[in-house]
């Protein structure tokens, strides 16, 4: 016994000496930065100590700096290496993975990257050709999609994992009293179930989608093909366009036309002014935009361009309209709200030489963080712009979709401002009778969705104020108001 209690304090002595031997060693080993930096020469009127010390003291302050952000930092409970991770993801918009329709059309796009903040002032007027942003390997079952690639996206959505991003329940109404074909629709301004849709019968019809749909006016006068219509800010008045050569302006509570101007030349597009209710601009097949006097009918202002005028749109302010010609081009044309005076600001030039159908105005888009220009030619070119309205509505394509050539002049709008969420959508009719919705936010597969209900080509489409209810026409008379399904969110 007394031999163990020997053995063991021998061991535990030796383990003393060991740790003693262990800490002199650590008290003479010198850290080599230490020492690098107490051999620097010294200047002769300096310390060498204080110069050393200072150094490795800074040092040893930014090797604790680095150690702390990745160990100490907090953001919302999450880590350094976290966050960074986090910043080092695409935007949300970019990852967005929505089924598409590989049957359907324009389901090949071309992608514009975001221009920088100074790059407005330099870009040149010419058409900027776009670049078609295809992976290089293509497996069958992945898409690639902006900077990540899409893999088992269509899976998900068949097992109910995504949310579509436009579903409807069924048809809210069918109204099928014309005869002929629609060529433009509309709901009111800032109205929910006030609805007006013109034919090529030169008769306009205006509804009520109420709980009992019906019938409010049938409006007759145009003698040829209603163009274009729009209604006063209070829904009282209805400014039409024919290819008659004249333009009616319509009182609503009485459905009788009050006043008619005669032009020379068939009138494409009209639109009241968004902030005086007594302009009124319309376009015509004599290359001319011309601003009316509302209240006397009289021509207040003409502004001549290369083409006729087709298509056209205001923006919120009423200081810019923009106009779409018979070859594709598209102007952005300054207005003065008090006299109603023209000037011309921009002129976006395209290759595809094809009448502009579509003009559409809208004052804010998360893809383009500001007002953007939907157009829309009869070739199926279909283009996303970005609007600068600090240089008076200077345009920069974005991106652009090419859709199946159209025979008829078919129209295209925006989605509601709701679907910002979850991308940039837009829908259009279709020579196939379907009615199309599309996401800007692909560059390939942008088709996400159909509706199928008319059984002759789509011409217009068009949403209320609620943005629940669509309404779409076909070439045979017949319009359906479909109802969008209740979002979860």
């Amino acid at each position: 016994m007394l031999g163990k209690l020997i053995k063991m304090e021998e061991k535990t002595g030796s383990s003393e000496v060991e740790i003693v031997e262990k800490d002199e060693a650590k008290k003479q080993s010198k850290d080599p930065e230490f020492i690098s930096c107490m051999m620097q020469p010294a200047t002769s009127d300096s310390d060498p100590q204080y110069i050393g010390i200072r150094r490795i003291l800074l040092h040893r302050k930014a090797e604790s700096g680095v150690i702390s952000r990745r160990y100490d930092w907090r953001c919302n409970g999450k880590g350094y290496v976290a966050y960074r991770n986090f910043i080092s993801k695409p935007r949300k918009w970019e990852n967005l993975r929505t089924p598409s329709l590989l049957s359907s059309p324009g389901n090949s796009g071309r992608w514009l990257p975001s221009p920088g903040p100074l790059s407005h002032q330099f870009e040149a007027e010419s058409f900027t050709s776009s670049r078609d942003l295809r992976s290089v390997n293509q497996v069958s079952s992945r898409r690639a999609s902006f900077s990540s690639s899409l893999s088992d996206g269509d899976n998900s959505y068949r097992r109910g994992g995504v949310e579509h991003a436009y579903s409807f329940v069924g048809m809210h109404c069918i109204f099928d009293q014309c005869k002929s074909s629609v060529t433009v629709l509309k709901f009111g301004h800032m109205s929910s179930d006030l609805l007006a849709y013109g034919a090529s019968d030169g008769s306009l019809t205006v509804c009520s989608l109420l709980e009992e749909p019906s019938v409010l006016k049938q409006l007759t006068g145009h003698s040829k093909d209603v163009t274009d219509f729009d209604f006063s800010s209070n829904n009282q008045y209805i400014a039409s366009s024919s290819l008659d050569k004249t333009i009616r302006v319509w009182e609503l509570s009485r459905g009788v036309c009050i006043r008619v101007i005669y032009g020379i030349s068939p009138q494409f597009c009209i639109r009241f002014h968004p902030v005086n209710n007594n302009f009124l601009s319309a376009g015509n097949a004599n290359k001319e935009l011309t601003v009316f006097n509302f209240s006397t009918g009289r021509i207040i202002k003409k502004l001549l361009f290369e083409d006729e005028v087709t298509s056209m749109d205001h923006d919120h302010t009423g200081q810019i309209i923009f106009c779409g010609d018979g070859q594709g081009t598209i102007y952005s044309v300054s207005m003065d709200s008090h006299t109603g005076s023209l000037s011309r600001s921009h002129r976006h030039r395209t290759n595809h030489k094809s009448p502009v159908t579509t003009v559409k105005y809208r004052s804010f888009s998360l893809l383009a963080s500001g007002p953007v220009l939907l157009t829309c030619t009869q070739d199926g070119n279909l283009c996303f712009f970005s609007v600068v309205l600090q240089i008076k509505g200077y345009l920069t394509l974005r991106c652009s979709l090419k859709l199946a050539p159209r025979i008829h002049r078919i129209q295209a709008s925006f989605c509601p401002l709701l679907s910002l969420e979850k991308g940039e959508y837009i829908v259009a009719g279709s020579e196939d009778s379907n009615v199309y919705f599309y996401d800007l936010t692909k560059p390939k597969h942008t088709c996400v969705n159909k509706l199928q209900g008319h059984r002759f080509p789509v011409m217009c489409v068009a949403w209320n104020h609620g943005e629940n209810l669509l309404a779409s026409s076909d070439f045979y008379g017949v319009v359906i108001v479909w109802k969008r399904a209740k979002t979860s969110s």
